[in-house]
């Protein structure tokens, strides 16, 4: 097992140093934040001052060497456009977007898991195909749509929620329903033809034969044999959520978060504020993998004895 953890995490650390490298040059690519900064009227000689006050008149390489030294001193540097620290300025966002992302997912297991296991023990009756119809549905309706429809129907014609911020509990609700609407289709369909391969199986008939409630059954046997391909499923999906699948929905609502924070510093070229909210992201996404990588193990012993 220690072998097995060991390599994840050597994985984890040659990816984030892949990840901190495109990073800095995707960021490059984009042109000069001091336009940005500092608009318009400015003089040639003011220009030249802050171009080399933020470091940019250096090279490329010495730029990076630059910017790998920031994350000795915990602060990734200054923010052009702010003129505060990163890590301050990314540290107020993330609290917002861990509390919309871990409603969102508490809202999909919530609804998914039921749905699949009610989808194949009947999918042969109504019950089935009702469930099937819903996981179609969320399929088709894209995220930035049921935010619209939601703040149509719920904000403007009703007056029943609010539409932005996260001042109260209130707020979460149209946030997280947008969100997690295509990860419940999603889990859904894959909860449901994971349940239907293992109940089929000979050890579930024999399980019945030994008297077994078709209660133990389903959950104890059926559940735990299916739960390799609804780990991977609800991992990607966590992972995905963290990696982009806020930003939408946090530009729709105004909340806080990482996502409206990327967006903003993406378009005024703040390059200190952008390259670390993209690796802020990366580091929970691969965070999040190494949890789904360690659950495999626990779920399925053959994983970590075929690796160690």
């Amino acid at each position: 097992m220690l072998t097995y953890l060991a390599r994840i995490v050597l994985k984890m650390l040659v990816t984030f140093f892949a990840i901190v490298t495109l990073v800095f040059f995707a960021t490059r690519l984009s042109g000069s934040p001091i336009d940005f900064v500092i608009g318009e009227g400015i003089t040639q000689e003011d220009r030249a001052l802050l171009t080399s006050y933020y470091g940019l008149d250096q090279s490329t390489w010495v730029q990076y060497r630059a910017f790998l030294a920031s994350f000795a001193d915990g602060q990734f540097g200054l923010s052009f456009v702010e003129r505060r620290p990163v890590a301050e300025i990314v540290g107020e966002r993330i609290w917002p977007s861990l509390q919309l992302l871990l409603s969102s997912v508490a809202l999909t297991l919530a609804l998914s898991l039921p749905l699949g296991i009610l989808g194949a023990v009947y999918c042969k009756s109504w019950v089935g195909s009702a469930v099937m119809v819903v996981a179609f549905l969320g399929y088709a309706v894209p995220n930035f749509v049921l935010a619209t429809f939601m703040i149509l129907v719920f904000s403007y014609w009703l007056n029943w929620l609010p539409v932005v911020g996260n001042g109260s509990a209130w707020h979460f609700i149209m946030p997280t329903i947008t969100m997690s609407g295509i990860l419940i289709a999603g889990l859904t369909r894959f909860t449901r033809n994971a349940m239907l391969d293992v109940l089929g199986q000979d050890y579930m008939r024999t399980a019945r034969a030994k008297g077994l409630s078709e209660q133990t059954v389903i959950f104890k046997h059926g559940l735990r044999n299916a739960s390799i391909t609804i780990l991977s499923v609800i991992g990607l999906q966590i992972a995905g959520l963290a990696a982009a699948g806020s930003v939408v929905v946090e530009a729709i609502f105004a909340w806080p978060g990482i996502g409206d924070l990327l967006v903003r510093s993406a378009i005024v070229r703040d390059y200190p504020v952008l390259q670390f909210g993209v690796i802020a992201v990366s580091v929970a996404v691969l965070l999040i993998n190494a949890v789904v990588d360690i659950a495999y193990a626990y779920a399925d012993p053959r994983i970590r004895l075929g690796r160690a």
